[in-house]
């Protein structure tokens, strides 16, 4: 049992294997005879859990397919439970073992952050919180922070700006012209009034909204009191804005504090939906529907994909006191190591009343509106694209973006903007549509006419208008390694004050040389080189079969055939190749052309014109014979002779 990449040379003896079976908590793991491993689980009795596997009906015909297959089972006991689900989830993760319900890992969920400073900023932020800064959430998503972001703006005028440009700021910004900072930069407010309004919104954020109404409240009536209307007038659209918030918010606690992740889990259509909906200090931030992978999606595998989500969703994250679900759960050895990994007791509800109905309706119905909306998207350019935005993680990098060019769009619009200009909702963007990806390719025949092409993707399709076509020359020809490095420099060398577009994606297409040199290029030029993924071609060239590299050090990815992010990303690429090649050849012809008729002595600029006219070209010229030859206006028979004899 101590190896377990071999199957075993006798066969497997449940009986025995049971009898000596430890009762202690483990992780236990079921192999098949490549010495492959099957399925992970954990259990608080061992003996008891797996001596389950063997008895002679299963409810589930993946649990009898996955039984048939076992030629041994590995156990890994531990000292308590909370043990095993650590150990259980590391499995589960470097495995991916294909009996097991398989959620994507997200390397962390979004967070809202106030900084550490004399005038502290709101951020967005991912990763591991310290206890330096004031950190709210988590969200289920990032646009859930930039929709909180954007109320702390309106209602409590709190600044977002890096510190080193806080720092260097000699005149407000257009945040502050437009109503959405107070400016602390350049002393609009004193360091004692803007900590009170960043303690109102830290209030507001965990849940306190009536006492932050009331005292905006009371300010805009002392202001009022001491005719202070511009002050009066700006504290009334605070309350407006923070009321229209709070309106928009479909649900609301009872007590108006309470942190619950409401989890409905939806079989339908042989898809499987787990909608994580979060409430944090009384607000519903929003869901998060998660597909799993799943080996058969029948209708009562329920149960087991909720107990696959909380095992593997909440050992790298914070879990709140409530869990609201809508599946039946008799897994008590689970939320008692959740209890003991998270130092607190968590209560699993099945049937909620009042309010917490509501929410958990509101997440079935989001959770079945989602795989609908999935089953559609199954092959469209949306599914690939969010595919492909996910697997290589660039929500972020969106959402940075997007903030980007809103900072922009105000600026445009802020000759126009009024006193109730913080009020106006700003217009839904579709993050997926702004994702821009292009793609190198090079193209030379024996080294002869090389091109590079430079394609984009854009808005979920191809933007032709685009393109960019390269001629490389001053290389040694066939040297795709020079030409990739022209191509690449040229693309996003910055000349004069020139803005350059730059995409979220930059694909090569070729192996780890191409790739260097991009990563080369990208270090000279001062641009990320995180931007580059390289597409190296699997066995034989088949397309499904390609792998991903990244010259920043993170592991290659197979995504393996069918997988969507794959499919979008072999489509950019063939693109690419088939307008290098378009161009190559275009490239070829014309150099072919004019040096072959060129050489022929007698033949001009005027004659050669007529020849390729009268013949379709250099082609049609070389498939012609004397006679055909001479009957176009200038071409004697002595000639004609002479032009079949050079190209043939």
């Amino acid at each position: 049992m101590t190896d377990e990449q071999q199957a075993p040379e006798t066969p497997f003896d449940i009986a025995a294997f049971l009898k000596e079976l430890t009762t202690r908590p483990g992780v236990y793991r079921m192999i098949d005879a490549n010495g492959t491993v099957m399925y992970v689980g954990k259990a608080k009795n061992l003996k008891k859990r797996v001596s389950s596997y063997f008895q002679k009906t299963h409810a589930s015909p993946r649990t009898s397919h996955m039984v048939e297959r076992i030629v041994r089972v590995d156990v890994t006991p531990t000292r308590t439970e909370a043990e095993a689900l650590l150990l259980e989830n590391n499995l589960i993760k470097s495995l991916s073992p294909r009996y097991n319900i398989l959620f994507r890992d997200d390397k962390s969920y979004p967070y809202l952050r106030l900084t550490n400073h004399k005038y502290p900023r709101v951020a967005y932020y991912r990763g591991a919180v310290d206890k330096k800064s004031q950190f709210f959430g988590p969200f289920p998503n990032a646009w859930a922070v930039k929709e909180s972001i954007q109320v702390l703006q309106r209602v409590f005028l709190l600044r977002t700006c890096e510190d080193t440009v806080f720092s260097h700021r000699s005149r407000p910004c257009l945040q502050a012209q437009i109503q959405r900072c107070s400016a602390p930069c350049v002393n609009w407010i004193s360091p004692e009034d803007y900590a009170k309004d960043v303690e109102a919104a830290s209030r507001f954020l965990r849940g306190d909204h009536k006492s932050v109404l009331a005292n905006l409240e009371e300010k805009m009536l002392e202001a009022s009191g001491l005719l202070e209307f511009e002050k009066a007038a700006m504290y009334r659209n605070q309350l407006g804005a923070l009321s229209r918030v709070l309106q928009k918010q479909s649900v609301d606690t009872t007590g108006g504090d309470d942190d619950a992740d409401i989890i409905a889990v939806v079989i339908k259509g042989g898809a499987v939906c787990v909608n994580l909906a979060m409430v944090r200090g009384g607000r519903h931030l929003g869901d998060k529907p998660m597909f799993p992978s799943v080996a058969q999606a029948s209708e009562d595998i329920g149960p087991e994909v909720l107990e696959a989500f909380l095992s593997q969703a909440y050992v790298d994250r914070p879990i709140p006191n409530l869990l609201i679900v809508n599946q039946d759960l008799d897994a008590p050895e689970l939320l008692m190591a959740l209890s003991q990994q998270a130092g607190k007791k968590i209560n699993l509800i099945r049937q909620p009343q009042s309010e917490r109905r509501k929410w958990l309706d509101m997440a079935v119905d989001n959770a079945e509106i989602a795989i609908a909306r999935r089953i559609a998207e199954q092959g469209s350019a949306q599914f690939r694209t969010r595919a492909l935005v996910e697997t290589l993680g660039l929500e972020a990098r969106l959402e940075e973006a997007q903030q980007a060019s809103e900072a922009d769009r105000l600026l445009s619009v802020s000759a126009t903007a009024s006193d109730n200009a913080g009020d106006t909702p700003a217009e839904e963007i579709d993050l997926l549509a702004t994702l821009r990806v292009e793609c190198f390719d090079i193209s030379h025949t024996a080294g002869e006419a090389t091109q590079a092409s430079c394609v984009v993707f854009h808005n979920h399709d191809m933007q032709s208008r685009e393109y960019r076509r390269y001629n490389i020359e001053g290389i040694t020809p066939g040297d795709d390694y020079a030409a990739m490095r022209q191509a690449v420099t040229r693309r996003y060398q910055r000349e004069g004050k020139t803005p350059i577009v730059m995409p979220h994606v930059v694909l090569i297409d070729g192996g780890k040389g191409q790739i260097e040199v991009a990563r080369q290029v990208f270090e000279q030029l001062g641009l990320d080189i995180s931007l580059i993924v390289g597409v190296k071609k699997g066995e034989n060239r088949k397309v499904g079969l390609e792998t991903l590299v990244f010259p920043d050090g993170r592991p290659s990815l197979e995504l393996g055939p069918g997988h969507p992010a794959l499919m979008l990303i072999a489509q950019i690429r063939d693109e690419a190749h088939r307008f290098a090649i378009t161009g190559m050849r275009a490239k070829r012809a014309k150099a072919r052309q004019a040096s072959e008729l060129d050489e022929i002595e007698g033949i001009g600029a005027r004659r050669k014109q007529k020849l390729l006219t009268r013949f379709g070209g250099l082609r049609g010229v070389k498939a012609a014979s004397v006679e055909d030859l001479q009957t176009v206006e200038g071409i004697s028979k002595t000639l004609a002779e002479e032009i079949y004899r050079r190209l043939h």
